[in-house]
């Protein structure tokens, strides 16, 4: 499957963005997905996932609270509302398919990757 995010920019403190995951080449509906995000200078980290069904989702403490992923299968899309920006959220962000569909924490559990979009939060 082929993503591509999409929805980055620059936005203040304190406001928000939805990124959105659209996949190509096949459905989504049976992959579990995630979002991770890379900032300069620092491993690429876990931010959020969802099953297949929707029906589980995780979160970073980072970042729980304040994002919120959801996903449309009908439109193959994946999204993450990200709400109460702070500058530490500033980074590349990417979005994962899991082909064995749970969805996780796990970085390594995800075979399909789409290039990223940069979010930038400051004054």
């Amino acid at each position: 499957v082929q993503l591509q995010a999409s929805g980055g920019g620059l936005v203040q403190p304190g406001g928000s963005l939805r990124l959105s995951c659209a996949a190509s080449g096949r459905t989504l509906s049976t992959y579990g997905m995630g979002w991770f995000r890379q900032a300069p200078g620092k491993e690429r980290e876990f931010v959020s996932a969802i099953s297949w069904s929707g029906g589980s989702t995780y979160y970073a403490d980072s970042v729980k609270g304040r994002f919120i992923i959801s996903r449309d299968n009908a439109k193959n899309t994946v999204y993450l509302q990200m709400n109460s920006l702070k500058p530490e959220d500033t980074a590349v962000y990417y979005c994962a398919g899991d082909r064995a569909g749970w969805g996780s924490p796990n970085k390594a559990d995800f075979d399909s990757w789409g290039q990223g979009t940069l979010v930038t939060v400051s004054s």
